[in-house]
């Protein structure tokens, strides 16, 4: 007789239960409510981060669908990544997708994580994932979370064995206007 492990017992649960209840769905839908918003950011942590200090940082929740959300993340006039969701049996996956200006993937590209389990209708977490680990082994103990609340949507990272921490916060209250295609992208 097989024995089932923790996470096909989880997956069980999770087909059998209705998934309107789920914490993840109620995310989920609150998520899909901003679609074709984009929104102006703010770096909380580090405040002094070269790549994103000072730079103009804006997420356009672009394109939705029942199971698949790509929110592009513009910092000043580099339009290379996009956080990509996917909801799948009650649980939600994110996704970095690294684009060149060119459209061609990065060399890092892809790596995210799987939430561990329905999270809360405003905070997903996502511990880095088998294929972060071989891509960016310095990466293999981060987490990722977003936080959702009515007027704010925050992304946050932070690599569990290091001090290094990142916080972006977006103010949901005011729209601002959509900043075009991320790189790669050839529909608007």
């Amino acid at each position: 007789m097989k024995t089932l492990t923790f996470y096909s017992i989880l997956l069980i649960c999770l087909t059998t239960q209705s998934q309107d209840n789920l914490p993840s769905q109620q995310f989920w839908s609150q998520l899909q409510s901003l679609c074709g918003q984009s929104f102006e950011g703010k770096l909380m942590t580090p405040e002094n981060d070269a790549q994103f200090a000072g730079k103009t940082l804006v997420m356009h929740v672009r394109s939705c669908s029942d199971t698949v959300i790509k929110i592009p993340f513009f910092v000043g006039d580099d339009k290379s990544r996009t956080w990509v969701l996917t909801y799948t049996n009650g649980l939600i996956e994110l996704k970095h997708d690294h684009r060149h200006e060119d459209g061609t993937s990065d060399a890092v590209t892809m790596y995210g994580g799987l939430a561990s389990n329905t999270g809360k209708a405003g905070l997903q977490m996502f511990p880095a994932d088998p294929y972060t680990a071989s891509l960016i082994p310095a990466a293999a103990t981060n987490v990722w979370w977003i936080g959702l609340k009515d007027n704010e949507f925050t992304y946050n990272l932070k690599r569990v064995d290091t001090p290094r921490q990142f916080t972006v916060a977006f103010d949901l209250t005011t729209a601002v206007e959509n900043p075009g295609p991320p790189w790669g992208w050839t529909e608007d």
